[in-house]
């Protein structure tokens, strides 16, 4: 299966994403608090992931101002440079922070996003949580602006319930503007956007989900149930309830399922997992995992290659099912 041909819509928007695009949150340097979630990546390396995920067939990429200020966006701009991709070529999702703003801030700062992402446009642009000093109406009218000028072509959300999102679709399409999607953390092991309305109001309402943590953190490769030893050096992450004995535990039937269904498939166990996810709701979920090694996005690319059956696809919703 060609992962080129596999492109799917954007919500309602008309833009068209593979059902697997590339997180760039560990692009962000170690610059502020929220890059030090990731370790250092030379450019070399953030050069070397971007172009192995075109080659691979990612057409689309997402980061955030918040991820080391500006860091990732400028860091993903000059890879996507390196590669010979010009403006157009490819698309671009970024996010602005809410957290002790006002909505005006959404105009005032997407001056620093362009300057960040030059040369290439914000296609969509997100708001990163519902955390902000302003409600969801003043904010998606601050995007309805950027939208109406043409500034931007699409407009997210990011980690809104099912009802925030439907009240921030509800002032869009009042306007004649769809909401193009939903960032969210989906995975096999966090499947609560099936019980709490989100993925079902996404559905009725034409809104892309997009999974994010789409492996729980790395949970899903299987290593660390391999080999428990490595969980002594994975940063923060060693803190995630996800990484407790008690968790990995819980955890091992998924993980035994994914590497029988690997070794049916000849691909790796985050290969099943994330095919699953792009899959099991039709064209709904599109994924956005991280690479912080050139495998890893080889591996996530690789993804899109082939197809579960629905009888496997029913096996890993049944055995994953307590973590709905």
């Amino acid at each position: 299966m060609d992962a080129r041909r596999n492109l799917r819509p954007l919500g309602r928007t008309g833009l068209l994403v593979s059902p697997v695009g590339l997180g760039c949150w560990q692009f962000s340097k170690r610059k502020n608090m929220i890059g030090r979630y990731w370790p250092l990546l030379a450019d070399g390396n953030i050069h070397n992931i971007v172009s192995l995920a075109l080659e691979g067939g990612i057409n689309w990429f997402d980061t955030a101002e918040i991820y080391g200020g500006g860091e990732s966006e400028r860091n993903l701009s000059v890879a996507l440079q390196s590669a010979g991709i010009e403006p157009g070529q490819v698309i671009i999702a970024t996010k602005w922070w809410p957290l002790f703003r006002f909505a005006s801030n959404i105009k005032n700062s997407f001056p620093e996003r362009i300057k960040a992402l030059a040369p290439f446009p914000v296609d969509l642009y997100q708001i990163h949580q519902p955390a902000g000093f302003s409600d969801i109406r003043s904010e998606m009218h601050a995007m309805r602006q950027l939208y109406d000028n043409q500034l931007i072509k699409s407009i997210g959300v990011s980690n809104f319930s099912a009802a925030q999102m439907e009240k921030a679709w509800k002032f869009l399409d009042s306007k004649g503007i769809p909401l193009a999607s939903n960032q969210v953390r989906y995975n096999l092991l966090d499947r609560r956007i099936e019980t709490d309305g989100t993925l079902e109001t996404a559905k009725q309402l034409g809104i892309t989900i997009i999974a994010y943590s789409p492996l729980a953190q790395g949970l899903l490769t299987g290593k660390f149930h391999d080999n428990p030893e490595l969980l002594q050096n994975i940063g923060y992450r060693r803190y995630s309830p996800l990484f407790r004995d008690t968790q990995l535990l819980r955890s091992l039937p998924v993980i035994m399922l994914l590497k029988q269904l690997a070794d049916k498939y000849n691909v790796t166990p985050s290969q099943i997992s994330l095919n699953w996810l792009i899959r099991f709701n039709g064209t709904t979920v599109t994924a956005i995992p991280g690479a912080t090694k050139e495998q890893h996005v080889t591996d996530n690319a690789g993804a899109m290659t082939f197809r579960l059956s629905d009888e496997d696809m029913s096996a890993l919703d049944k055995v994953s099912s307590p973590f709905k």
